[in-house]
């Protein structure tokens, strides 16, 4: 390439590396090098993501000049300003220290300049080279997220967020900042920045930063009249913070004349040297990005040594996405020759297009397919001519599309075949859509449940990020297609074309994810998790959100309408006690009730200057004063007429006059599942209130509402797990295992005791079970912390398998980064090495997740094994609510379908794990879901 001097008409990107390495290792399992175990998890991501750069930034408007930007060591001259600059930053993970000196190799093999300076951030430097840039007249494109870049954004510099593909100009800034990128450092002098220790101003936050500096023009103008401000507290606060806040305007300031030992011109983009890069990757063990690039190249990919290697990526990754690859199949033959081939390989991934997020009401618009990475199609068919109804109220069908029918039809045979493995991404949604026109779907393999069972509690599972995390590719985003708002559309609005380019993808992409997965399962030691927890589910799940249960729209209107009547009562009371009204569902106007009017202890502002006043606060008030308890009251009547009785009555379907909830297996970190639109998982049951909602929930007319109950089961696998005797014993014993917990730590013989020591027994038994403080057990009991404290520590005296349990499982979760179920399923703990305040919930999390999670395992167990039990038996399984199955059965036939479903679950376990204690299920029937439970 022939060397230009940099100029007008030149462009040069600034690419922030610590971003790329950090997200790189952030977003990639450890990985190690086979030949001699040395950690290149980040090297591996950041090779690609550099490679995804330089494809990406191949066309017209390509860079003339780019570099990679690094921070050198930790110490810069804003350390000597301030001391504590960057003090609560952590330090680097042990296994991401020896890659850094690899990703400058790694920048260095791609042939991209790569430039640090000791003493001075990266952003200094970047700051440096985008002004000589644009004074040169040259354009500058800063590739980084950053917030403290956008201070250099405007008059030909933007920024490039690579990992949403956006960009940020004077507008994404002002978006930002509410200011513009001249005024930044204002606004982050005075907000200070938390991450960075940049002390700033306190109580003033960006959104209040940006409207001092818009109302007074600069920083400086500002501080000279702060004795104008009319806020006393913000106003002192500016006056006495003087010195502070010029300091951490310093702090914030990029050194835009930071002195370079080189030149805009040494930062010309040249071409890899194919030797070099290869032997670089070659070295490094990547074996597919070598051959990758090598055939991009035209070279020979060098020989790696025949070793299986951990961070070697899948084979489907070498093929590239290319959306101008994947068929649109408009016909019944081009149809015929997809099934034709998924029968020949015995697998076929397959992804539908729909109207809508709701199953139970969405139309079909399309299906994907796809046999190969890079092979895939999408059947078009109900796309419409517009998005314009006719006067007929639909819009004409489009040209070019197979008819639903004959789609389905020969589908049909195919989807129903069990010698063949039909692959889904989330594949309970399409198994019920294909259900409602008639198409049972099975056998299924599911790329989110597999992600699920090998990776819970480290990432999510949605396809968009299992694509960018694992196949380095950023699928199309829906959005664009569909829009927003007012003027978004539905799927069978978007033209063919454009539906066909993201529909094939998302099959392609989960066709390639299944092939990455599907070994994984058995070298993470995950099979039998996903075999016999995960996937058997979801047909399961399918057939009862289908099914749905009755709703009685009148019960709950009655509900509703009692629910205002009681809360204005309770405003009424409320009103009193304060000594004047207010609007109760007011944070701002019940704070300055509580804290400024009654001068009740413990109001906090937050950052807007208002008083925080969530249930936490008036719970601790709630102690003290009977207004912040007449306020919860108020609260809950509220939420739940809001969230239940007035949303319930919309979700009833109307062809069907049940409600269908819909399932997430992998909507909890522990196996829990995760009900929603709506949640039945979350009515409250502690209260009078909460309980009479589930009188709404009937049976059809000569059926009868069941439900079966496990008894109190993670206290059950407590006892085993912690391997208490007292526990295990009482259990034994069939003893009420409250009172006797009762008995044991407060000397009361269980014939003397009282309801209300047998109440605070049971706080502490499930309060353990959730690592509860001293601090929660006495909000939860309305008593002295130190009270609460000490029935703790008795606690603790009394079982002393308790608290080695939970040292044992907090040891093995830091050593290995996850806990495990009695099932082993892996719950990952990724934050148990945090320090501050997340410390101790990481900590309480670990410790709940074996017991939480073993809980969870056996009634998947028991709904996995449930169908085929009743089958034949006038009973469907409705619903799923942690520890309770819910069933409607026939009124003659309640006896023995209890038997039956109560032998199901007590025997859950078995034959996997042979627990030391009986499971027991309590049954209950009834006219609704209040007298069945």
């Amino acid at each position: 390439m022939t060397s230009t001097q940099f100029g007008k008409g030149c462009h040069l990107h600034l690419i922030d590396g610590s971003a790329f390495i950090f997200r790189a290792y952030h977003a990639l399992p450890p990985l190690t090098r086979k030949s001699d175990g040395l950690p290149i998890g980040a090297v591996s991501g950041f090779c690609n993501m550099l490679q995804k750069y330089v494809e990406d930034n191949a066309g017209p408007d390509a860079p003339t000049h780019v570099a990679v930007i690094f921070d050198k060591g930790s110490h810069t001259f804003r350390n000597d300003l301030y001391d504590l600059y960057k003090a609560n930053r952590e330090a680097m993970p042990e296994d991401l220290r020896p890659q850094m000196p690899l990703t400058r190799e790694a920048t260095k093999a791609f042939n991209i300049a790569c430039k640090e300076l000791e003493g001075y951030e990266a952003d200094d430097i970047i700051a440096t080279l985008a002004v000589q840039a644009r004074e040169a007249g040259g354009r500058v494109t800063i590739v980084s997220s950053d917030k403290d870049l956008m201070q250099l954004v405007g008059d030909g510099v933007e920024m490039l967020d690579a990992m949403k593909n956006k960009r940020i100009d004077r507008d994404g800034v002002f978006e930002k900042f509410g200011v513009g990128p001249e005024r930044v450092v204002d606004v982050q002098a005075l907000a200070g920045d938390s991450v960075d220790n940049v002390p700033g101003a306190p109580g003033i936050g960006v959104k209040t930063a940006a409207l001092l500096i818009n109302e007074y023009g600069d920083l400086e103008t500002l501080l000279d009249r702060a004795e104008e401000i009319k806020q006393p507290k913000r106003r002192q606060t500016l006056i006495e913070k003087r010195d502070q806040i010029e300091l951490s305007k310093k702090l914030v300031q990029l050194d835009e004349n930071t002195p370079l030992d080189f030149t805009l011109d040494d930062l010309e983009v040249k071409d890899p040297e194919p030797d070099t890069l290869l032997a670089f990757l070659a070295e490094m063990e990547f074996r597919t990005l070598t051959k990758r690039i090598a055939d991009k190249l035209g070279a020979e990919a060098p020989a790696i040594a025949d070793t299986p290697a951990p961070v070697d990526e899948p084979e489907a990754e070498a093929i590239p996405f290319d959306a101008a690859k994947y068929e649109c199949v408009r016909d019944a033959a081009a149809l015929q020759k997809w099934i034709d081939q998924a029968y020949e390989r015995g697998w076929i991934a397959v992804d539908t297009e729909t109207t809508g997020l709701n199953e139970m009401i969405a139309d079909l618009v399309g299906i994907s397919l796809c046999i190969e990475p890079g092979e895939a199609c999408y059947i078009p068919l109900t796309h419409r001519e517009s998005a314009t109804d006719d006067l007929f109220g639909s819009d004409a069908l489009a040209e070019g599309q197979m008819p639903l029918d004959e789609a389905l039809t020969l589908l049909k045979r195919m989807f129903e075949d069990p010698s063949i493995l039909k692959i889904g991404q989330n594949m309970k949604y399409d198994a019920k859509i294909f259900a409602r026109y008639g198409v049972t779907v099975a056998p299924i393999d599911d790329t989110m449940l597999m992600s699920y069972a090998m990776h819970g509690g480290e990432h999510g599972h949605g396809m968009d990020t299992l694509s960018e995390r694992y196949l380095s590719h950023t699928p199309i985003p829906i959005k664009p297609l569909l829009g927003s708002g007012k003027s978004a559309i539905t799927f069978d609005k978007v033209p063919i074309d454009e539906a066909t380019a993201y529909a094939a993808e998302d099959a392609d992409i989960t066709l390639r994810l299944w092939k990455l997965f599907k070994p994984q399962l058995h070298q993470v030691q995950v099979t039998t998790v996903y075999e016999t927890l995960e996937r058997p589910l979801v047909p399961v799940l399918a057939e009862m959100e289908m099914h749905g249960i009755k709703v009685d729209r009148d019960v709950l209107s009655r509900m509703s309408n009692a629910f205002a009547q009681k809360m204005a009562g309770l405003e009424a009371e409320i009103h009193d006690l304060a000594g004047e009204n207010f609007n109760v569902g007011s944070p701002a106007q019940l704070g300055e009730i509580l804290f400024d009017k009654m001068g009740l202890e413990g109001g906090k502002k937050g950052k807007t200057g208002k008083y925080s006043t969530g249930a936490d606060i008036l719970e601790d008030l709630a102690t003290e004063h009977e207004l912040p308890r007449r306020v919860l009251d108020w609260r809950q009547l509220s939420k739940l007429k809001s969230t239940y009785t007035d949303a319930l009555q919309t979700h009833i379907n109307p062809d069907t006059g049940r409600v269908h909830t819909s399932y997430s297996i992998t909507g909890a970190n522990t196996g829990r599942l995760a009900s929603t639109d709506p949640n039945l998982q979350n009515i409250p049951v502690r209260t009078e209130e909460g309980r009479r909602i589930r009188e709404a929930f009937i049976a059809e007319p000569g059926n009868v509402l069941v439900s079966l109950d496990y008894s109190q089961i993670e206290l059950r696998i407590l006892a085993h797990i912690a391997d208490i005797p007292a526990l295990k014993q009482a259990f034994a014993d069939g003893l009420d295992i409250h009172a006797m917990t009762a008995s044991e730590m407060f000397d009361v013989p269980l014939d003397e005791m009282t309801p209300d020591i047998r109440r605070q027994a049971k706080a502490i038994n499930f309060g353990v079970i959730y690592g509860i403080s001293g601090f929660g057990l006495a909000r939860n009991l309305r008593i002295p912390r130190a009270e609460a404290q000490g029935f703790i520590d008795r606690y603790f005296e009394r079982f002393p398998g308790i608290r080695r349990y939970m040292d044992d499982t907090v040891a093995f979760a830091k050593e290995n980064g996850y806990v495990q179920t009695l099932f082993g399923r892996k719950i990952h703990t990724p934050e148990i090495n945090a320090k501050g305040p997340h410390a101790g919930f990481s900590r309480r999390a670990a410790i709940n997740a074996p017991i939480q999670g073993t809980a969870a395992d056996v009634i998947r167990r028991a709904m996995v094994r449930m169908p085929g039990a009743i089958n034949g038996l006038p009973a469907k399984m409705l619903l799923q609510v942690h520890d309770e199955l819910l069933f409607e059965v026939a009124e003659d036939s309640v006896d023995q379908v209890i038997g039956v479903a109560r032998d199901v679950m007590e025997g859950a376990a078995d034959p996997a794990v042979k627990l030391d204690i009986r499971l027991v299920a309590d049954a209950g029937r009834g006219a609704n879901w209040a007298e069945a439970h």
